[in-house]
């Protein structure tokens, strides 16, 4: 699958400002796309063709092995472009990708392999206590930090979900700033 690259990252790729990226993406130079948010995203394979075309050295593929990776899990599209915008936008420059739905995010879980992982806990096809528990209790993935996301935690199921292996739990509405220390407190940063 294509790698896809946020402004924030192909400014770095480019060892350039983000608003350089925007304006080279506005004026036509690099191909992108925006999201239903409105954030532009571009592909990695375009954002190099444009480089090489222009001499910009391309950096080499392993300095992006240590970049933390987050898996953003909720139902809630808003909730999941505000937390991976804010992410994204973090001066640490996570890789972070989303998943709405149970399923998926089990998929993402063994393909990603996330070093953090942010869940809502009160989606439809999504039992909490047992994605945190199938997480912790298998070998290879017992390493992913879990931070806990509901509107509707109280202490009997902050004190499961902690049982359970999550290690932080927030309830809704969500204060980002916290949120973003408790991450990158967590990723060890």
């Amino acid at each position: 699958m294509e790698k896809v690259m946020t402004v924030y990252e192909a400014s770095k790729y480019c060892n350039v400002s983000s608003k350089t990226i925007i304006n080279w993406v506005d004026s036509g130079h690099i191909k992108a796309y925006k999201t239903v948010g409105g954030h532009r995203r571009i592909n990695k394979s375009d954002l190099e063709a444009f480089m090489k075309n222009q001499g910009i050295p391309i950096p080499d593929e392993n300095e992006d092995e240590s970049r933390k990776k987050i898996l953003v899990v909720d139902d809630d599209p808003i909730i999941v472009e505000t937390i991976v915008l804010a992410l994204e936008e973090d001066e640490h420059g996570y890789e972070v990708i989303s998943a709405s739905d149970g399923f998926e995010a089990g998929l993402q879980v063994s393909h990603f392999l996330p070093d953090l992982l942010i869940l809502d806990i009160m989606m439809p096809d999504i039992k909490g206590f047992e994605v945190c528990k199938s997480i912790k209790f298998n070998e290879q993935t017992r390493h992913i930090k879990i931070i806990v996301l509901s509107a509707y935690l109280d202490d009997e199921k902050f004190s499961k979900m902690k049982e359970f292996g999550a290690d932080v739990c927030f309830s809704k509405p969500l204060p980002l700033p916290q949120l973003k220390e408790e991450v990158a407190r967590l990723l060890g940063l």
